[in-house]
């Protein structure tokens, strides 16, 4: 049990909702409560929608919550909160100021005399391995640069608590990781001038590498659905067995959820069912990986996802819709072929457009619904708008537009309709 003393920050039943068009609230995060005590790194995983970025700007103080309330070292935090720096996916920096400028720009803020802002901001580039380019513009940088001077312009104002917004994530792969790696090495040495750092990601091996505590949070709404303690000892390796159990356990939590087709995939029911962009191809690869050696119909999605690169923003989606059309099932981290699968990969081009059009007719209802729909029309066509604007009477306008691109792509896919990108119109092919 943690120490109410060493409580640094405190995260008391938030809650967060959105107006959506049909006038009812979109609920995003529902009581929601952390604790960060001080020298400590904690990761928030979860999938892009859970409400990650939310909480984390409520955290800072960047946004208000509906409800719930957060506090700082205990005070209450009611605005931008100086104890806080946070570090973002996009970098965001000023290009028409130079490095130093750059990391120079939360002490002008602070009203920071001049000559202190120079000497401390020169530190913070030096801490960070950018010396030597204090006077460089960002389009003179590379990702993994621009990054570091990211980090070095939320170090410099030394708040207690560094907040880290998917912070790695927009970079390639050997850029992430020697900038985990530097930021863990600088950590362990003492050498940032901070109490904690909270991290947002959706990169299950990112967690595992870097966190003390794993905070798990499940989607639609978010909610915290496990806190995982992290005992490896530093610098982990992540062809460590022990490593490897974790991950595996935690892939295996975050699929618990889809373990039951009858349990529902994606929110919503029926016609208003949120679709996730996921493309026929993306399902066909994945079926072929699955059904090939060394798996042979059933795979462990950790094992998958390395070979792909693909994290489980990626990865999920494509397995879990996978299980909708009941191709797949995916539990406790493992994704296994059904017949309907195993005969999928066998099939040739055609037989597998008519194979696929008999399970997104018998799983999807909107796709049903709008063969329907052509199938009773004396013309047997319908504007896209009427299926929109049908969709947001239950979803966002974003979510309506993302369901009917995903639903419109599965049924041109297996042939169930035809869609004209230019007219905007659904047809049938072959009426009967």
């Amino acid at each position: 049990m943690m120490d109410k003393l060493d409580e640094l920050l405190i995260v008391d039943h938030i809650r967060q909702a959105y107006p959506k068009g049909s006038g009812e609230d979109l609920l995003v995060l529902d009581d929601v409560n952390l604790r960060l005590r001080d020298n400590e790194i904690v990761s928030l995983l979860g999938r892009s929608g859970c409400g990650k970025s939310s909480l984390l700007r409520i955290i800072a103080g960047l946004m208000p919550s509906t409800g719930g309330n957060v506090s700082i070292g205990g005070r209450p935090v009611s605005g931008p909160a100086p104890e806080v720096a946070m570090v973002f996916q996009t970098f965001a920096l000023f290009p028409w100021l130079t490095v130093l400028e750059n990391v120079e720009l939360g002490l002008e803020a602070q009203r920071v005399p001049a000559a202190e802002r120079h000497k401390r901001a020169l530190a913070a580039i030096d801490l960070i391995g950018l010396d030597g380019y204090e006077s460089a513009y960002p389009k003179e940088l590379s990702g993994g640069m621009r990054q570091r001077v990211g980090l070095a312009r939320a170090l410099v104002v030394h708040p207690r608590i560094l907040l880290m917004d998917e912070a790695f994530s927009a970079l390639d792969v050997l850029t992430a990781e020697t900038l985990r790696t530097d930021l863990l090495d600088l950590w362990s040495e003492g050498r940032m001038p901070i109490s904690s750092i909270l991290l947002v990601t959706h990169n299950i091996e990112e967690a595992v590498l870097m966190s003390d505590r794993i905070v798990v949070l499940a989607s639609n709404p978010g909610r915290i659905s496990a806190e995982i303690k992290v005992d490896l000892p530093q610098p982990r390796n992540r062809l460590d067995p022990a490593f490897r159990r974790l991950v595996d356990d935690i892939y295996a939590r975050m699929t618990a959820r889809a373990a039951k087709p009858s349990q529902g995939l994606f929110p919503g029911t029926g016609i208003s069912m949120h679709l996730p962009r996921v493309s026929p191809n993306l399902m066909a690869g994945l079926m072929e990986q699955v059904a090939a050696e060394p798996h042979r119909g059933k795979a462990d999605l950790p094992a998958l996802a390395g070979p792909l690169q693909m994290e489980i923003d990626d990865l999920f989606p494509v397995a879990e819709t996978l299980q909708l059309l009941r191709f797949a099932e995916v539990a406790e981290g493992d994704i296994k072929l059904t017949d309907a699968g195993r005969r999928f990969v066998d099939l040739a081009p055609d037989d597998r457009k008519r194979l696929f059009a008999q399970q997104v007719m018998a799983y999807v209802p909107l796709v049903g619904h709008i063969k329907r729909v052509l199938d009773e029309r004396e013309s047997h066509a319908a504007p896209a708008s009427r299926f929109r604007d049908e969709l947001e009477d239950h979803m966002s306008v974003q979510f309506a537009d993302q369901t009917l691109r995903t639903a419109t792509s599965w049924g041109r896919f297996g042939e169930v309709f035809a869609y004209d990108e230019d007219t905007g119109v659904f047809s049938l092919d072959n009426p009967a």
